[in-house]
């Protein structure tokens, strides 16, 4: 962390944080603070909590206990339209209106910017375009919501989450219904973003090229550090009831994960 990261404040934290749905503990005490800039993964088995804990952050539900920062400040004291100007979240199965086309849609995401002084401009337009180019959509920009596959729907909604230019991402398995060469390039181009990210994950490997990983089982945050820190073969075989090893790629030195069910 260089000196100036450590003098900000923290783009999002969270402190305790705890939800109970039905009498069912979801997450419990969990303390997660983001770092500047960073790619922070989330990863764990199902029903971990891992898409609660990313609604919880973004203000969509309310803990039953703990505090969460967004930029410094109390994300419960904030006006919703300051929150979606600082953070944007892509839910698994976000949907919009069928009778809207790309564009219209991408350019939803412009909405907290907006205002009665300050109407959607040539400005806005270039950051609409550049979403549109940043996520591979721009062939896409005069076809209907409603036509479209369910991995094109995913980039139309990670264009949108762009075009508001947050400082915080959230995204939840943004990867899933991608083809290959949609997920490799995303996780690419959302790396190469200046934001600070936090974005849940399925595929290990995937995890281990971001900045941080962190581990959740049964609502509790069990690790966090970098990749090779935390996706060891222990914890892969206590979190997920997987045995795993390292595998050196020879094309380019990279190490990627293997994994076989216990026996």
């Amino acid at each position: 962390m260089t000196v100036m990261q450590h003098l900000q404040p923290a783009p999002l934290a969270c402190r305790g944080l705890s939800l109970q749905l039905a009498g069912n503990s979801v997450l419990c005490n969990v303390e997660l603070s983001l770092m500047p800039g960073e790619t922070l993964a989330i990863v764990g088995p199902n029903g971990s909590g891992k898409s609660s804990l990313l609604k919880l952050l973004a203000g969509l539900r309310s803990p039953s206990a703990g505090s969460i920062q967004l930029l410094g400040q109390s994300l419960a004291g904030l006006p919703r339209r300051r929150v979606a100007q600082a953070l944007a979240l892509v839910e698994q199965h976000a949907d919009t209106l069928d009778a809207i086309s790309v564009y219209d849609a991408v350019a939803l995401g412009r909405t907290p910017w907006l205002s009665a002084l300050a109407p959607f401009s040539r400005e806005d337009r270039a950051i609409v375009e550049q979403a549109l180019l940043d996520l591979d959509a721009e062939h896409l920009r005069a076809r209907l919501w409603s036509s479209l596959s369910g991995g094109e729907r995913q980039r139309v909604h990670i264009a949108r989450a762009l075009a508001q230019r947050p400082q915080v991402l959230l995204l939840d398995e943004p990867t899933n219904h991608l083809d290959i060469q949609h997920q490799l390039s995303l996780l690419q181009q959302v790396q190469a973003l200046a934001v600070t990210t936090l974005v849940a994950l399925h595929d290990l490997n995937q995890a281990l090229t971001c900045d941080r990983v962190a581990v959740l089982d049964k609502g509790h945050l069990v690790a966090l550090g970098t990749p090779h820190q935390v996706l060891t073969p222990e914890r892969l075989l206590s979190t997920f009831g997987v045995h795993a090893h390292y595998l050196t790629d020879p094309y380019d030195g990279a190490r990627i994960l293997r994994f076989r069910a216990p026996e």
